[in-house]
């Protein structure tokens, strides 16, 4: 079968997701024939995914976050506001023509949309004939069973909206979770393990050397970290972030180093720190509880506050609205778990993305 990707750019989640179920794919003698992946001009594509994924690779211009001024999380509200601004709508209208040619020049046999809206407005604009399946762990938020899908507010009014309208076109949605559960036939979900790719997988052992991870999506929680690091020398940090106005590694403080995206040192210092700080983005969570990090959750918006609020009700995680550090370290020293189930649900992976997206296609 013939595969096209349609991603969504923000962070690298659903860029390592890509990655991991393209490997699966392949694996089974499938092709991917392109990848479309949404971006803004505040983002690069980071090198890792386009030497890894193997496959043509294009932009287009997708809508993009707006943080309240002066601090470190998203507002929905002013989010909604900026991205129905005339010249982003217009681009917008571009970006839908230029996935709708895409996908009637490549004629695949089906598109995989890693929670992306607008290729589900081209789906449905242009009527195209295509079957299209929604990987995310976003599409939780439309499970009636989904303990967390209940979130109440306009915020949480906002997010179910933005799902569901990613969800548009597609003939089934495979949520991703942190845990089994049920599906929900009425809705299309059908809950699947996370999309961990095999560097991951494959390389169980870690360690607990002497140094804390984070990874932050927006750069105005630099300033917290580097506050944090003067007034506690002895405690070293690697912090990952996306910000093009700093070198590839830049040495902010003598325990603190900021480092761009890059996926083969993330993972190496994933395996080696002994806990993990970052705003609760789901993939990375998902790699800290593979390797049973302690973790500190920041959420910057309500998906990443659904995300925490999950982990959390592990042990191993504390959520806190800032970087607060002086918590963080106190809780190293009480954190603790075996990761034997949660390896055991990420081992069915393979074989559930194998049913859903190839036997499940053919009616087998």
């Amino acid at each position: 079968m013939r595969y096209l990707f349609v991603v969504q750019g923000e962070g690298r989640g659903h860029l390592t997701q890509a990655l991991s179920l393209a490997s699966i794919l392949r694996r089974q003698g499938h092709e991917v024939v392109k990848v479309l992946v949404g971006h803004t001009r505040h983002r690069q594509i980071p090198e890792f995914f386009l030497r890894e994924i193997d496959a043509p690779v294009d932009t287009f211009e997708a809508p993009q976050f707006s943080f309240k001024a002066g601090d470190t999380h998203v507002s929905l509200v002013q989010t909604v506001v900026a991205n129905m601004a005339p010249r982003r709508v217009e681009a917008y209208v571009r970006s839908i023509c230029f996935i709708r040619s895409q996908i009637l020049k490549y004629r695949p046999d089906e598109v995989v949309n890693f929670y992306e809206m607008l290729s589900g407005l081209a789906v449905k604009c242009f009527r195209l004939s295509v079957d299209m399946v929604g990987v995310g762990h976003q599409y939780l938020m439309l499970h009636r069973g989904y303990r967390q899908g209940s979130r109440r507010g306009l915020n949480g009014w906002l997010l179910r909206q933005h799902v569901r309208m990613s969800a548009l076109g597609c003939n089934r949605l495979l949520a991703l979770s942190f845990y089994p559960m049920a599906g929900d036939a009425t809705r299309r979900i059908t809950i699947v393990p996370p999309l961990l790719r095999k560097e991951v997988l494959h390389n169980k052992e870690c360690s607990q050397e002497n140094f804390i991870l984070g990874y932050i999506v927006n750069n105005a929680f630099a300033d917290q970290i580097k506050a944090w690091s003067k007034e506690h020398p002895d405690c070293e940090l690697h912090v990952f972030w996306d910000n093009r106005d700093y070198p590839e590694m830049w040495k902010a403080e003598r325990n603190l180093t900021f480092h761009r995206v890059n996926d083969k040192l993330f993972l190496s210092l994933m395996r080696r720190c002994k806990g993990y700080v970052t705003t609760a983005g789901f993939e990375s969570v998902c790699e800290a509880l593979f390797y049973n990090k302690p973790m500190m959750l920041i959420p910057a918006h309500i998906e990443q506050e659904i995300n925490a609020a999950d982990a959390a009700s592990s042990d191993i995680a504390i959520v806190s609205d800032k970087f607060d550090l002086n918590r963080f370290v106190e809780h190293l020293g009480r954190s603790g778990g075996e990761s034997f189930l949660y390896r055991k649900w990420l081992g069915m992976s393979e074989t559930a993305f194998v049913d859903q997206l190839i036997r499940e296609h053919h009616g087998v």
